[in-house]
């Protein structure tokens, strides 16, 4: 050993080696919760590209994207459960879906589809299990959807005056509002029909 060089079994130069194995993010008191790459099972990480993440109101829900079907497709992750949760009819077939948000309480998804040959913006309600096309009768490029947290506002951009512009969906003071759960209103947690984990694919 080098004169004057400290031994490694000294705990301060311990601490150090662990922090700098560990990354500098772990030695500040910061959890990570990412769960592991897995090849198999109904899982927020897979081999294949996973991105887009978007958190409900209450955390308990992340809506994403990920190739993972060999074609880009919303998926929709119960981190309370640690499992997927199905979206009966919201990905449809060799069609792109994409760039998803999602309500307060997790029943509403928005996202971008190419399903009609051009991208569109699109709603789903998990409670229905329906999409509804919100665009149909803009001829023009739309993207990065958002909705607001009750549900009834969507907000996207859109090109149709020949540069990108901001776009407001009202749905109307008659749909059903998603709201955090304990708000007046919505005290007690809704469960939608479709509370399932679906088939794990690859």
């Amino acid at each position: 050993m080098m004169k004057g060089f400290p031994s490694w079994s000294h705990p301060l130069l311990e601490s150090l080696v662990i922090c700098s194995i560990a990354g500098l993010g772990g030695c500040q008191g910061y959890t990570v919760l990412t769960p592991p790459v897995q090849t198999i099972g109904a899982t927020l990480n897979s081999a294949a590209a996973d991105r887009e993440p978007r958190y409900s109101y209450d955390g308990r829900y992340i809506v994403f994207t990920s190739d993972r079907l060999s074609q880009r497709s919303i998926f929709l992750y119960d981190v309370q459960r640690q499992r997927l949760v199905d979206l009966p009819g919201l990905n449809q077939p060799n069609v792109l879906q994409e760039q998803p948000d999602i309500s307060a309480d997790g029943r509403y998804i928005v996202y971008i589809s190419e399903q009609f040959g051009k991208p569109d913006v699109f709603v789903y309600d998990r409670q229905t299990m329906r999409a509804e096309r919100l665009t149909e009768n803009i001829l023009a490029e739309v993207r990065h959807p958002t909705i607001s947290g009750n549900g009834r506002f969507i907000a996207f951009e859109s090109n149709r005056t020949g540069e990108w512009n901001i776009e407001i969906y009202d749905q109307g003071a008659n749909i059903e509002p998603s709201l955090p759960v304990g708000s007046p209103g919505n005290s007690e947690p809704k469960s939608p029909k479709n509370e399932s984990s679906p088939t794990p694919k690859n």
